[in-house]
């Protein structure tokens, strides 16, 4: 029974480590998009959806605080059009 015991807490603790490295690679690309973007003055549609989507799953495991900001920031860019 110990051994059970301690199996599955090497589990929960892989599982555990995978979702705060996971988290923290959303982050960083999260960070990238806002700042390439701002910086541009402008997001395309693809580009949005890719970064709501990033958005989303690093809410899901936990993340906020800066990141929710920077999402109010994109969400005031313009579209891109097609083209420019």
């Amino acid at each position: 029974m110990g051994y059970i015991v301690w199996l599955l807490k090497k589990q929960k603790r892989d599982r555990d480590a995978n979702s705060k490295g996971t988290m923290l690679l959303l982050r960083v690309q999260l960070i990238e998009y806002h700042d390439k973007y701002m910086r541009l003055g402008e997001i395309p549609s693809y580009a949005y959806e890719n970064f709501n989507e990033m958005y989303d799953a690093y809410h899901k495991l936990g993340g906020n605080g800066m990141v929710t900001k920077m999402k109010q920031e994109i969400e005031e860019l313009h579209f891109k059009k097609k083209g420019q």
